[in-house]
């Protein structure tokens, strides 16, 4: 069958087996592009919007309910630039 194309169907256990026998930096690639494929999703600005909106108000919610901790800015930037000094 010189010149033809063979296709084969593979299932995704035939995939990830595939997958897992291509050196580490192939495979850092395929996963890198796997995950980039899946923030793909083409959301309505205006779903995202309210989504965004209803996370906030839950948030807010759950700060002034005192379910919640928190700390103070400069607190916790002293605390990152003493991890990163080390």
């Amino acid at each position: 069958m010189a010149g033809s194309l063979v296709f084969m169907a593979m299932n995704a256990e035939d995939v990830l087996r595939e997958a897992l026998a291509l050196p580490g930096d192939q495979r850092a690639g395929l996963a890198a592009e796997l995950l980039a494929s899946l923030d793909e999703v083409d959301d309505d600005p205006a779903l995202v919007e309210a989504e965004w909106a209803e996370e906030l108000t839950r948030r807010v919610d759950a700060v002034e309910a005192d379910e919640t901790s928190s700390e103070p800015w400069d607190v916790v930037r002293e605390r990152l630039l003493a991890k990163r000094s080390r």
